[in-house]
Order: structure tokens, then C-alpha cells, then sequence
């Protein structure tokens, strides 16, 4: 059958399960997920399971999976690795569930990955590093676009603009530590000289000693930002309260409305690659995005109230996949399901068009990117 979209949060301690629909009769097919719904990792994992529990629900209203409903079964592991690797002990020994899609963090996923990899169940991480995905691992993939690609995007717009010469700061924690890693790997592709070199831990309120330490700095042209959560927010105030005169990035990993919240007026004129789902209604009428964007966007901001992010937006791609696949293997036999996830081709999603391969286990490339800059509160088109 060709691909198409098959729909034409609780403290971790408990699982959340969800089973409703015409075919309640029917063993339901078992989606276990692990997220960071609380923490300071919660403006990821709380659109992530908002997300997954409205399609579970509006799929089994519309007649499940091959006549089965879809049970969700979550634990919040908030950004512990121990929580994640006994969240998903249980996914698997007690829940029995056929397909894993979670994982809001780099730390939290590559604390499971050997234990999906022994028990020989799909796993589709919503998380970014790209050591996710390379090298590839049998029954891992991943949905988030790789912080080497975010690296590529950005450096390809300071290339278009003249800037050689930069500063980095980045956090400690899995992406950002990630993150630096992949940048500083691809500098010398771009021509980019990094001058200062500076990081900051997952903890810290304050960034204006390494911040000022840049400022000081002759030649540098622009300063990137290479982490996710509070702490890229916290970077941006102390920036504009320093009033530095350099043109500022930040990694796909701010690209959500809390981020300006956080940020607030510092945020304006920051730059960022994302994906089209946070620009969904400014996409050009002949991206093929753009239906899919909006649908997912209309749908999430209705259901919930919130703005619309690509986080959740992961959580939809990778929820259809699973069930894609699922369908194209006639069941759930997870070495079948496998091989139909790592088949999957022409998928347009909300974080892009992707075609997976037996040596790619993501699927996008740069074309999945945007390059936004914050105007007024507001995304805007920059590409």
C-alpha cells in the first residue's frame, strides 16, 4: 500500500493507558512511550504527550489499526536516565507494548537504546543528538532533526552573510555537549573560525562572565548558542543585557513559543533553523508541508490551547510511522514493523519529507530545515 497519514501525562511512578474505541474488543496494539512531561525538560515532553494521546484517541474514535484500538501506555521520566531505563524495563516486561515512541531528551534515549537493542523492539526517539542515529542502531530511530544538520544550517547562512569569524557557548547536558561537537566538526567545511569557546552548566542563572569574556573578543562577528531549554533563554537576556552588537543564533532546539516567553524582548532578531511547522501558514501554497502543518497545528492548538511546537510535531511524525508501518506489516510482529519503519519513504510530516534507509535511520535532510529569525514575538521566513 503507499504511505499515507493514518488518520485521513502522569508523575512516571504510574503509567497512563488509554484504550477507547468501536474496537475495544480487539487486542489493542500497545504504544509504550517514555517522556519529560515535568522538569525542566517539560516544554518538550508535555506537547509530546498531549500529541499522542489526542490521535490515540481520535484514531480509535475512527476505528483503530487494522480493526485493533491503539493503547498508549507513558511513564513521565522527566530528565533522569535511571527513570528512562526503568520506564522502559517496564514498557517492555510488564506493558508488553509493541513499539516505543518517546524519549524527549538525548540523555534520556541513549540510556535506553541498549535495552530496546536487547529486547529487539522499534524505537523512535524523539530526541535530536545525532548520535541517535549514527551509527545506526538496528532498532533505533529518530524523528528530531540532528544538531550536525542545525550546525550545517546555521553555518550556512553566516557563509551567505559574511560571517567567518564567531563565539560559541554551549550547555553541558547531552545536546548541548552534542551539539558543540557536531559545530565544531564542521567549522572548517564553512571556513568559520570559532575564537572563544565558552559553556555553562545545566544548573546555572547567570552566563554574564562568559558572555562578557566574548564581548571582549576583537573579530568576533556573531555568537552561537548550542543547547535547549532554560538555558539558551537565560544566554539571550544576559546578551542583550550586555548589549552585544553581534548578530545571535540559536539551535533548533528553542523552537517553540516558550522560548520567547522565556526570552521575551532579548529574543528579537535571534536566528534559528526550524522546522516549517512553526511557520506553518507562512509556507509557500506549493510546499507540500503545509497541509500537514496546518492540520497538526490546528488540531494541537485547538485541543489544548497552546502554541503549536515542533516537539509535539515529533510526536505526531513518529506516531504515524509506527502506525504505518504497522499496517504495511499486516500486524505487530516487531522484526516486521522494523523493517517497515526503517522502509518508510516520501513520509511529508511536520519536521519534513522523510526517507529512511538501512544506513539512515532519520530520513531528512537540510530541505527539512528553515532558517527563521524572531520579529516582533513572532517567527518570520529568512530563508
Amino acid at each position: 500500500m503507499t504511505f499515507r497519514h493514518i488518520l485521513a501525562g502522569c508523575r512516571w511512578a504510574a503509567a497512563v493507558l488509554i484504550v477507547a474505541g468501536g474496537a475495544a474488543a480487539a487486542e489493542p496494539i500497545r504504544i509504550g512511550t517514555f517522556l519529560s512531561v515535568t522538569g525542566p525538560a517539560s516544554f518538550l515532553g508535555d506537547p509530546q504527550l498531549k500529541t499522542l494521546e489526542m490521535y490515540v484517541e481520535t484514531i480509535n474514535k475512527a476505528g483503530g489499526v487494522l480493526g485493533r484500538p491503539l493503547a498508549l501506555v507513558h511513564y513521565d521520566v522527566g530528565e533522569d536516565a535511571r527513570n528512562a531505563q526503568t520506564a522502559v524495563k517496564r514498557l517492555i516486561q510488564n506493558d508488553k507494548v509493541d513499539v516505543i515512541v518517546g524519549g524527549s531528551t538525548t540523555g534520556t534515549t541513549m540510556a535506553v537504546v541498549p535495552l530496546v537493542e536487547k529486547a529487539e523492539i522499534p524505537f523512535i526517539s524523539l530526541a535530536a543528538a545525532v548520535v541517535i542515529s549514527e551509527p545506526v542502531k538496528k532498532w533505533v530511530f529518530k524523528m528530531a532533526h540532528a544538531d550536525k544538520m542545525a550546525c550545517a544550517k546555521i553555518f550556512e547562512d553566516m557563509e551567505k552573510k559574511g560571517l567567518r569569524k564567531i563565539a560559541m557557548i554551549s550547555g553541558t547536558g547531552g545536546f548541548g555537549k552534542s551539539m558543540r561537537e557536531q559545530c565544531l566538526g564542521l567549522v572548517s567545511a564553512y571556513r568559520i573560525e570559532v575564537l572563544a569557546d565558552e559553556t555553562y552548566g545545566p544548573k546555572d542563572t547567570d552566563m554574564m562572565p562568559q558572555l562578557t569574556k566574548m564581548k571582549g573578543i576583537a573579530g568576533v562577528q556573531a555568537v552561537l548558542v548550542a543547547d535547549f531549554g532554560q538555558g539558551p533563554a537565560i544566554v539571550t537576556r544576559n546578551y542583550r543585557q550586555l548589549d552585544v552588537p553581534l548578530p545571535l543564533y540559536q539551535s533548533h532546539g528553542v523552537a517553540s513559543k516558550k522560548f520567547i516567553e522565556l526570552a521575551g524582548d532579548a529574543a528579537e532578531g535571534a536566528r534559528l533553523p526550524a522546522a516549517g511547522l512553526v511557520v506553518a501558514d507562512k509556507l509557500a501554497d506549493g510546499d507540500p508541508q503545509k497541509a500537514v502543518a496546518l492540520a497538526y497545528k490546528k488540531a494541537f492548538e485547538t485541543r489544548t490551547g497552546q502554541a503549536v511546537s515542533t516537539f509535539g510535531g515529533h510526536a505526531y511524525d513518529g506516531l504515524q510511522i509506527a502506525l504505518a508501518a504497522i499496517v504495511r506489516a499486516g500486524g505487530t510482529d516487531k522484526a516486521k514493523v522494523r523493517d517497515e519503519i526503517e522502509k518508510t519513504s516520501g513520509y511529508v510530516g511536520t519536521g519534513g519529507i522523510v526517507n529512511m534507509s538501512a544506513t539512515d535511520h532519520m530520513g531528512l535532510d537540510l530541505s527539512a530545515f528553515h532558517m527563521l529569525e524572531i520579529r516582533g514575538g513572532d517567527w518570520m521566513i529568512v530563508d
